[in-house]
């Protein structure tokens, strides 16, 4: 079922829309894509997570209704969730971060695992009188990692070897447990999505390839790549909420079974490492250089393949990536160079979604 934008964005109009970690990047993306639609925003958030931020540069915290603590609070969210009476939950809050994960993994076991389990709790305990739907949002790293050139699909085998992969693959045996445990006869419908790595505009994540770059670009430094030979599913942010969009829709008009997990990755594109994402970038910002990184100063493993196949949201959602390589890129780097420009950030970024 091919939709048009206009129906998604009248579906939305009005209603209540919560999404945990709406300051983060991919939070703060689709906080702005809600507004766009007309709904009623609502964001839980531990804290502003950069500095710069996304969320901050857009100068939409006035439209939205805001609460900040740490979703791992059962007491504090099942008021929260409770008061808003929300029609769509999005579960973004997570500790995303693979080398934060070494140096804190307790941080990034408690808030990945026991935050999720404390929106399930919350959701268990209250009794809603209207449908809900709730999309939680994992990750490609929740699969056990074999380095497959073919791609996992979404019945492959759960699991990771550094904390936070376990706590990703971990999250989804909870899920799993608690909708057969206990949400059967519940009016709660679920989804669980799992995407790769997501770049664009607005990403100022600590040890990320992409505001790694642009912040040492823009000072005239080198860039330190730890894994240039590595390749990852690149795909632009846009493209993966879409996808959350789409499957939170077509499980509300019920076009798709509640509980089911669906991969968004790239469609068919030439897997490309990170010295070739480097690269691409070189051609639309000046004065780039790097270098790599000793490998006895990397003191943690990174897996050097990964990929997914997202067949199942291309016959079920009618989803698939739409950008390729080149024109991702030059999104990321025009929303960079908007940055350093002017101040029309929250202009740039409602651009590329329109």
């Amino acid at each position: 079922m091919n939709i048009n934008p206009s129906v998604l964005k009248n579906k939305f109009s009005k209603k209540k829309i919560l999404i945990t970690g709406h300051t983060g990047f991919k939070g703060s993306w689709l906080t702005l894509w809600f507004l766009k639609y007309g709904a009623k925003v609502y964001g839980i958030s531990k804290d502003i997570p950069t500095k710069p931020s996304h969320f901050v540069s857009l100068n939409i915290s006035k439209k939205i209704k805001e609460y900040y603590f740490e979703i791992q609070n059962k007491k504090k969210l099942t008021q929260t969730i409770g008061k808003i009476k929300p029609d769509y939950i999005f579960h973004l809050a997570a500790q995303s971060i693979v080398k934060k994960s070494f140096n804190d993994p307790f941080a990034t076991w408690d808030t990945n695992l026991f935050g999720t389990l404390s929106l399930l709790e919350s959701l268990r305990k209250i009794k809603f009188k209207k449908e809900l739907v709730v999309i939680l949002i994992t990750s490609d790293k929740a699969y056990k990692n074999l380095e497959l050139k073919r791609g996992y699909v979404e019945n492959d085998v759960l699991g990771g070897e550094d904390p936070y992969s376990a706590s990703k693959g971990s999250v989804e045996i909870l899920i799993n447990s608690y909708i057969k445990s206990f949400f059967s006869k519940k009016n709660i419908k679920f989804a669980v999505a799992r995407a790769g790595n997501v770049i664009g505009g607005g990403d100022w994540s600590h040890e990320r390839l992409i505001p790694d770059c642009i912040k040492s670009w823009s000072l005239n430094k080198k860039v330190t790549l730890r894994s240039p030979n590595s390749t990852r599913p690149w795909q632009h942010v846009i493209e993966v909420l879409y996808g959350y969009i789409k499957l939170a829709y077509f499980i509300k008009i019920k076009l798709i079974p509640s509980h089911e997990a669906f991969n968004f990755g790239p469609t068919n594109i030439k897997k490309m490492r990170v010295i070739d994402l480097v690269k691409k970038m070189k051609i639309s910002w000046k004065n780039v250089s790097w270098k790599v990184s000793s490998g006895k100063k990397i003191k943690y493993k990174e897996a050097k393949l990964l990929h997914l196949n997202s067949n199942k949201a291309k016959k079920k959602l009618k989803w698939k990536c739409i950008l390729n390589q080149e024109d991702t890129i030059k999104l990321v780097i025009e929303w960079y160079k908007n940055y350093y420009s002017t101040n029309l950030r929250k202009i740039i970024s409602l651009n590329q979604i329109n």
